[in-house]
Parts: C-alpha cells; structure tokens; sequence
C-alpha cells in the first residue's frame, strides 16, 4: 500500500510503499477513500522539514538543550550520529482520514462501517477504536474527513464555554478558524472574525459571523470593542498559527472583566500579567480533539471514559461534528479549496508550503480494491534482489524503533550479515530503514520471519514486554536469537525462554544470546585484562546517573517496560558479574524512600550483589542527578589500586603499576564488537557468545532486585 512520509531532515515529501498494518487488539483497518491536509499543522512540519540546521535549532531550544548535555557526556560524534538519525527518521503525514472498515480487533466496528478517524495519508491505516467514529448517513466522505479538524475546534469551545448569546471572537480565520465560527453560531453566539485574508473574512460573514480584516497600522482590539459591548466580549479562541505573542495581549484587550482565553492554535506566549491581573482573565491552552488525547489508557488500550464523569471524550466530539453535518448545521463544501490524487501528493504540498489562501485540500485515493493493499511483505532495495547471499549469516530484525535503526541494524550490517527482513508493526519505519540500511524486505509480520529459511538469526528489538514471547516463537520455528534486553519481564516468562531453548536440539549451544554489549566495550576488555590472574575478593562501584523518564513513559510500566531496574539496570549486574567472574549468590536492594517530590522512586535505587570469590559490589541507579557528571561511572577496587571508566570514554588507572590512562575520541559501549563477536561465533558454529546459563543468572538477579526495590514502595 501507499503512504505519505516526509523527510524532517530535507522536507521532501514522498508517496512510499509500505507493507499492510498490524491491527492489534482495539484497533480497526481503515481502507481510505479521501483524507484532509490540515494546512496549519502540516504546513508548519513542511516548513520545519526544509529549514537550515541553524533554523531547526532556533525552534527548539529545548531539543539544542538536550544535544548539548548529550554531548558533553557522549561525545560530538556521537552527539551529531544520534541527531541526524532521529532527524532522519520518517513523519507520517495528517490526521483526518474517512474510509470504510476493512479489518477489526476487538472494537465496536463491523467491516463494511463508513467511517472517519485520526489515520494518516494512507491507502490502509490503522487507528485505535477510540479515535474512529461512525460517519452518519447524508454525509459524504470527503465532508467527514473534516471531522477532526472540527473537533479541535469543538474542544476549544467546550473550554471556554460559552453561553447563549454571549459574544465571541475568533482570531485567525483558517480551517479550524472558520469551522469555529460555524459551531459557535450553531451555540447560539454573537461571533465576530478577525483575520489577515478579506476572502477568509468573508466566509466568516457568509456563516453568520461579523468579520474583520486586519490592515497595517489597524488596533484589532478597538475594531472588536466597536462592535461589542463596552465592557469587551465575553471569550476569544485564539485558532492563528504565529510565532508572535500579539494575539495572546490582544485577546485579553478584547475581553470584559473575568473574561475567558483559549488558546487552540499556536502562538507565541510573552504573557502580561497585568493584562490579566487587573481583569481576572481565565487562559487555557486546549489539547486537540479532546479528553483521552495522548493517554494510552484511553487511546492505545482502547479504554473509554464513563460518560457520567467525561461526557465530551476525543470521540464524542467527532461524533458531535458529524451530527452538526447530518443536521446541515456545520457546511464545509466552501473550505475545500483543492483535490489531489495520491499520486500527485508532491504537488499537493507544494502548494500547502506556497499558498496563504488555501484552506482544505483534499486527497483522493484509488477505489479499486488491489491485492497490493493486503501485501505484509514488500521488497525495499531496489540494489539488490531478494535472493540470500552465499556465505553470509542471514538475519531478520524484529523492531525498527530509534536503538535498532541507528545502533543495532548498522552493527549487524558492519560484522556482514545477509540483513534479510525488517518488521515493524505499521510498517513505516520498517519500509524507511530497510530501504536506507540494505535489507531485502520490509513486513509487518513476524510469521514471515520465522518461515523464512533464508533467515539464521532473528534480532529481537521490540517493546520490552514482547521480548520472551518473540524469542520463544523465534526459538521453537529453529532461529537462533539475539535478544536486546532484557531477556523477560517477570518469572514465567523467562522460564518460557529457557524452557524453550532447553528444547532446541538442531541448534549449536549459541542458540539465544541478550545484547549486553557493555561486556565487549574497549575499556571493559582492558579492565577484564588486568583484572586476569587477581584470585583475590575485588569491590565494584558502579554508578549510572540515569537522568529522568516521566512516570508516564512505557519504559516506566511494569507491564510494558519493565521499569528502569530490568530495562536498564540489568546492563551493570551482567558486566559486574563478568568482571567478577564467578556467580551472584546474594542480591539486596532497595528504593529511595517515598517522596513527594518524585512520581517514581524505584528508579533511585541502590543494588548490592555478592559472589562466589568474596567479591561485593554496589549499583547506584539514580534518575534524580545532573547531567553535568557522568552518566555512566565504573569503579574498580583491587590490586591496592582503583580502575575508573568514566562514559566508557575515559579509563583512569590510581595506583596500577604500569597503567595509563586512555581516553576514546568518542563512546564505546560495546556494541559493535557484541555484534561482531556474536555474528562470528554463529558463522563459525562455535559456543555461546555468553554462555546461556550466565544469561539466565542475571536475568533473575535483575528480576530478584526490581522484586526487592518495589517491596520497599
């Protein structure tokens, strides 16, 4: 099937293949039939997308703020690698979709439904249950496909609620502007226009609103007091998209005295507090279609709201537009402006980055119904075929997220693997990065995988709480697996894990290996070195100064990430458990103390494992630090001296005979010689790059230290 991507490094627009979505429980698979540009958020992306670097950094110095800190702890190079590859990476386009229901998952929709959602610009998407709504008999597709557009509006004016025959000013007179001014007059308000453009003017005069058009040197707060009371108006929806703070100080000239401010656009916000100190102003800034919005209990999980607590829900208010529509009180026949086939989307955004009176722009797709639409599996290099190449280790990637496409696919590619398949769930990233990194194909289903017997090795790289079940399924179809951790989340999935690879006889015992690559780091290796022949007990102090997740990151649930204890913690109990050499035989841990101030506090946590030999060591996992210190501190004491790894860049050596310090150019965690290592041992049918049952140890020590630290919530 086809879609729209754009390019946020160059701003190019693209019509690319992607295989068919994944439609997972509480989603549905839309076959489009036409889709809305929503010139004002895609218009600003494109307008991103071509912009310099110096531009880029200029619109988000919270994002330069990260680099920065990121550098000084990282490196420049690896600083600039990790910009470039999330810039590179593949932006589904728009979020107004209407077609018809081709494929359900546990939702409340029948194939064959007419229905509008939040899907992208493509032939297929897949969108969860809670953001698709029926399209009423009487309105046609391309009218629905405003739904969302008009929702944002909707919500807005839920927000500043506004009463009968009260007076209300919309500033900005685009789509979502004028699509306001519709649903206000249809609530019964005095509404008034103000915008640049007299065409836009006047399609707000022609649904009933009093327009102004804006002129230099013109005071639009005394144009908008001439027209109202003289006490001002009673709210203003701010729907202009600038970069200036003016409509945010005009907005409170024009209200009356405790009057309302919503802001649905986006503008600047260089606020006076005295503009509303002295009129008891109320400003909210209104979050898209409406509750449930970027909440994964309401939007990913498919969990709706009672009615009697939230009776307006992202999708109660499509369905509320729609209903407008069927009743023939919201029109958008006259806020079409152009039509485009989906071959021609290139065109189409050329005019979205060119044209200031355009208002909706339409994208029609193909009717007929191709066998191509339902394809999981489609060839992405077209320099190469899709025949294995002799003598190479085959391998599949399983996860094409952020880690897998700019760390992991690379170091594979770089040790020579044959990179066969790449899968993702909705296939965009997979078709992006298979195309870019060299594999024959993209899919969006394992099954292909594990059928496939040009592929040896599949490369787990998923969600964490994917991790036990993908490599079991990898495992009993006869592939070997490298699994990035952590190998399970709980108990009994790691038992699945061993139990199945116990039953692997066709296999050489390098069967599942986990991608603890900071074993294979230059400095660790060095460290590994001089610590060979020491028979004596040795103390290890390792610090990871891990920065802050907010508690509502996937990595932050139990169920889904694991917590940052088995996410990421787990890296420095197996590499203290190879430079101690010998086996764990106690773990003890615990949390900081519950506080107030922190959300989360199993990610402030302190690990003590001792060994076999005598050794002890102590893992402090702090979330709670600065960025200015290392974020990555190993401490070696042995031999009457001490070997410290700061950022595995820098090796310090206090009081170790005849050993220097050395410092990289840039980080070296280790993944490329894990890989390189891994993939040699699998071509050569040799052992285990980490003998299987070393894996197995720490990974329930980590589980025995997650245990532990939550005990103390």
């Amino acid at each position: 099937m086809k879609q729209i991507l754009q390019d946020l490094s160059t701003g190019a627009t693209t019509v690319a293949e992607i295989p068919y979505p994944t439609c997972p429980r509480r989603h549905v698979n839309i076959r489009a039939r036409t889709s809305l540009i929503s010139l004002g958020t895609e218009r600003m992306l494109v307008g991103f997308g071509k912009a310099n670097p110096l531009q880029k950094a200029r619109q988000q110095p919270d994002k330069v703020r990260m680099v920065l800190d990121k550098a000084r702890t990282d490196g420049v190079g690896a600083t600039l690698d990790a910009v470039k590859s999330k810039l590179a990476q593949p932006l589904a386009m728009g979020y107004c979709s209407a077609g018809v229901v081709i494929e359900s998952v546990d939702s409340d929709f029948a194939i064959g439904d007419r229905v509008v959602s939040n899907g992208p610009h493509a032939e297929v998407v897949c969108v969860p249950r809670n953001l698709v709504a029926r399209i009423p008999d009487g309105v046609s597709m391309e009218a629905a496909s405003f739904a969302p557009v008009g929702a944002i509006g909707l919500q807005g004016i839920r927000l500043a609620a506004p009463a009968l025959g009260e007076t209300v000013v919309v500033i900005g007179l685009g789509l979502i502007g004028l699509l306001t001014v519709q649903l206000l007059r249809a609530q019964g308000c005095h509404v008034i226009g103000v915008d640049f453009d007299a065409a836009k003017a006047a399609l707000a005069e022609s649904y009933g609103a009093s327009a102004i058009v804006l002129e230099e040197g013109m005071d639009p707060v005394r144009e908008v007091l001439a027209r109202a009371s003289v006490d001002g108006v009673d709210a203003v929806l701010i729907t202009a998209s600038t970069k200036s703070s003016d409509p945010v100080r005009q907005a409170a000239g024009m209200c009356r005295k405790r009057g309302r401010i919503v802001l649905v656009g986006v503008t600047g916000l260089e606020l006076s507090r005295s503009d509303f100190y002295e009129k008891e102003l109320s400003f909210q800034v209104s979050c898209s279609y409406g509750p449930g919005r970027y909440d994964p209990f309401y939007e990913e999980q498919g969990n709706d709201y009672p009615v009697g607590f939230v009776r307006w829900t992202a999708q109660r208010n499509f369905d509320a537009v729609l209903q407008l529509m069927a009743d023939g009180r919201l029109d958008v026949d006259a806020l079409i402006s152009e039509r485009y086939d989906l071959a021609d989307a290139q065109k189409a955004y050329e005019e979205v980055a060119s044209s200031t009176t355009a208002l909706g722009i339409i994208i029609d797709y193909d009717q007929e119904e191709g066998e191509h639409l339902r394809d999981r599996q489609v060839p992405v290099s077209p320099t190469r075929t899709t025949a294995a190449l002799s003598g190479k280790v085959g391998v599949a990637f399983v996860g094409a997220g952020n880690y897998a496409s700019r760390i992991l696919i690379p170091a594979f590619r770089a040790a020579g693997a044959d990179l066969r398949q790449i899968v993702s769930q909705k296939g965009v990233s997979a078709a992006h990065h298979g195309k870019a990194l060299g594999f024959a194909s993209a899919s969006t289903d394992i099954d292909s995988v594990l059928a496939d017997d040009s592929v040896d090795v599949v490369v787990v790289a998923t969600r964490h709480d994917t991790h036990a079940e993908y490599a079991v399924r990898a495992l009993e179809a006869g592939k070997q697996v490298f699994v990035e951790k952590p190998m399970a989340l709980t108990e009994a999935e790691l038992q699945r894990v061993v139990d199945s690879a116990g039953k692997v006889e066709t296999l050489p015992g390098n069967c599942l290996m986990v991608g603890f690559n900071r074993r294979f780091a230059p400095h660790v290796m060095d460290v590994k070195a001089m610590l060979a022949g020491r028979a004596e007990p040795k103390s290890f102090i390792f610090t990871m100064n891990a920065g802050h997740i907010p508690a509502d990151s996937w990595v932050q649930s139990a169920e889904k990430g694991g917590g940052r204890v088995i996410g990421e913690a787990c890296h420095y109990i197996d590499l203290m458990r190879h430079l101690a050499g010998c086996s764990i035989t106690s773990v003890e841990a615990r949390s900081m103390g519950r506080n107030d101030a922190f959300e989360i506090v199993e990610d402030k946590c302190v690990i003590t494992l001792g060994f076999e030999d005598g050794s002890i060591g102590t893992i402090q996992y702090f979330a709670n630090g600065g960025s200015r210190f290392p974020k990555e501190r190993i401490e070696v004491f042995a031999n009457d001296a001490v070997l410290q790894i700061d950022n595995f860049r820098a090796l310090r050596a206090f009081g170790w005979q005849g050993v220097k310090g050395r410092k990289l150019f840039k980080q070296d965690k280790g993944q490329e010689a894990c890989v390189q290592h891994y993939l040699d041992s699998v071509a050569a049918g040799k052992g285990a790059t980490i003998p299987f049952d070393e894996l197995v140890e720490v990974s329930r020590a980590t589980l025995e230290a997650d245990r532990l630290i939550r005990s103390w919530l």
